[in-house]
């Protein structure tokens, strides 16, 4: 990518940012922009008419009705950021320094593109009754009594989102079948020696899973799946993965990339001047692991904007190479991944999968690149200060269980 000159500033400066997204990676940017003292005029525009809210409690309390929402806890007032909520961006004209919205354009210096991931939807499934997504506090809100009711329950995919739905649905006395195009759950986010393991935690908890089983149709009330047979289903829930909400940004010039994100260099600018992109729309080039990565978790969403906000009063940072992280709670456990296993040399197993704590470790010239921990919080945090440090490690140590993560280095 080309090098482009965004304009440096200063924390007085009286530049316009304008944030376009609401959630994590958009709010985030504009609360550290008031942090490191910018004091410009900063926006956020929001889709959605709701507060500016945390989506990881939609699949879990604010969907058991354990909580009515999860608005983040920021005085946007106090902090002088505008909010316009209910907005939708249709485009936005580089050129011009402008962004085109329902009830008019919006003039900018600074963009930040913070729209995050939308979920992929069920071909031929939309706008049959009781067929259900989740992403948005909305989508909650619909399933909310659906649950409370304890409907039968399809879940379309058994990706992350899939698992933690299914959990929920049976906490709530539901009784939960999965269907999985793939042979096992995580089929696109894990080995498959990684993941076969997790198979049996859905038969653990009283959850039905069929893999190799695609849908062929959704009728009121039943799921169809290609090889004829017929699912019942009070409701389904389609959890079949997210892809870059970017649709809008199709004829501004600004380089999409194969999934349709918003491909951003190492200090997250992008091909157009004064134009930023964070978050789950956005792709950036990893030092740490020789490629782009795409990151759609909420921890990439919350580190990314302190380099955006960074730049942007002028304290270049240093490149943005984060080692990604996220977490799931499924099935009565605590999931945890550190890193980006894709490269790996060397797949070490720390514990029993058959046990409630277990970790893999993956190496790359005896070097951590990646761990995925179940019930070992301990070697996800040590293992994620070992994967940024580079230290080499000794594999036959580290397949030792009881010895910590920090002594098993070579």
């Amino acid at each position: 990518m080309s090098e482009q000159t965004q304009a440096p500033g200063t924390p007085g400066t009286e530049r316009r940012v304008v944030v376009v997204g609401a959630g994590m990676a958009g709010v985030q940017t504009a609360v550290v922009l008031r942090e490191k003292g910018f004091t410009g005029p900063v926006t956020l525009i929001g889709a959605e008419p709701h507060q500016p809210y945390d989506r990881p409690p939609l699949s879990k309390a604010v969907l058991l009705g354990k909580a009515e929402g999860s608005a983040f806890d920021v005085d946007f007032e106090a902090l002088g950021i505008e909010l316009r909520l209910g907005s939708e961006v249709t485009g936005v004209r580089p050129g011009d320094h402008e962004l085109d919205t329902a009830t008019g354009s919006v003039p900018y210096d600074v963009l930040v593109l913070a729209t995050g991931a939308e979920p992929i939807r069920l071909p031929g499934a939309e706008g049959v009754p009781g067929v259900h997504l989740l992403r948005t506090l909305d989508d909650a809100e619909r399933l909310r009594p659906v649950l409370a009711r304890q409907h039968d329950i399809v879940v379309v995919g058994a990706g992350w989102i899939g698992a933690e739905f299914a959990t929920a649905a049976r906490e709530a006395g539901c009784a939960v079948t999965v269907v999985e195009a793939a042979d096992r759950p995580l089929a696109g986010a894990l080995p498959a020696e990684v993941a076969a393991p997790m198979a049996a935690w859905y038969a653990d908890s009283g959850t039905v899973l069929r893999t190799h089983a695609r849908v062929e149709r959704v009728e009121p009330g039943t799921v169809v799946l290609d090889d004829g047979s017929r699912v019942s289903a009070g409701a389904v829930v389609v959890g079949i993965g997210a892809r870059p909400a970017t649709a809008w940004l199709r004829d501004s010039g600004i380089t999409l990339g194969r999934h349709g994100e918003v491909v951003a260099d190492d200090h997250l600018r992008t091909t157009a001047p004064d134009v930023y992109a964070v978050g789950d729309c956005a792709s950036f080039p990893s030092g740490r692991y020789g490629e782009r990565l795409l990151v759609h978790h909420w921890d990439n969403a919350l580190q990314g904007p302190r380099t955006v906000a960074a730049n942007i009063i002028g304290e270049a940072p240093a490149p943005y190479d984060p080692v990604p992280y996220f977490w799931s709670e499924q099935f009565g456990r605590f999931v945890q991944y550190a890193g980006h296993h894709a490269s790996a040399d060397t797949t070490v197993w720390r514990g029993d999968p058959a046990t409630p704590a277990w970790a893999v470790c993956w190496l790359r010239e005896n070097r951590l690149i990646a761990l995925l921990a179940v019930g070992r919080p301990r070697d996800l945090a040590q293992g994620r200060r070992l994967i940024e440090s580079g230290t080499p490690m000794d594999p036959e140590l580290l397949a030792d269980p009881s010895r910590p993560l920090k002594a098993a280095t070579a």
